[in-house]
């Protein structure tokens, strides 16, 4: 079965088998970032964004995103070119082994694209589908604040060019 998708802004055409989980596809074509942790949308490790939305790829076959727009923490960011909430959350402390870190950043990057200005309670919500098993939560939370306060700055400075 042959599908086409974006990945991180990237046209991708692929031959895959009628039961290829999303998963094992990004993995299989490079992204690591992609964490391989439950298998049953548990963890949030796998974290990415199909059409803007925060979706277990652990759960989605490939053939559900024929056509539709991929993104891993790839696409927000790399080490050269950090997004703000990469560097947020390296800044915070609240990265330790780095598994979850790809599937919680996925998951605050939704949650801010949808509230700019987030509580700490929104923060523990939009946070909550990823489990995280040795940092804990509270540098995450001001990971999360930190990146918020920052996109909200460089709105304002874009408003005030405009």
């Amino acid at each position: 079965m042959l599908i086409e998708l974006q990945i991180n802004n990237e046209l991708w055409e692929m031959e895959i088998e009628p039961g290829t989980i999303l998963i094992d596809l990004l993995r299989e074509s490079g992204f690591a970032s992609v964490k391989d942790g439950c298998r049953e949308g548990e963890c949030g490790a796998c974290t990415v964004h199909v059409n803007g939305k925060p979706m277990n790829s652990c759960l989605l076959l490939a053939a559900q995103v024929d056509g539709c727009v991929v993104t891993t923490v790839e696409g927000l960011g790399n080490p050269d070119f950090p997004h703000v909430l990469q560097e947020a959350f390296v800044e915070c402390g609240a990265v330790q082994c780095g598994f979850c870190i790809p599937g919680k950043i996925m998951s605050a990057k939704a949650l801010l694209d949808k509230n700019p200005d987030p509580s700490d309670a929104e923060i523990k919500q939009g946070l909550s589908g990823n489990l995280c098993r040795c940092t804990g939560y509270v540098k995450q939370v001001e990971a999360v604040k930190l990146a918020a306060s920052r996109l909200r700055k460089a709105g304002l400075k874009k408003g005030r060019k405009q």
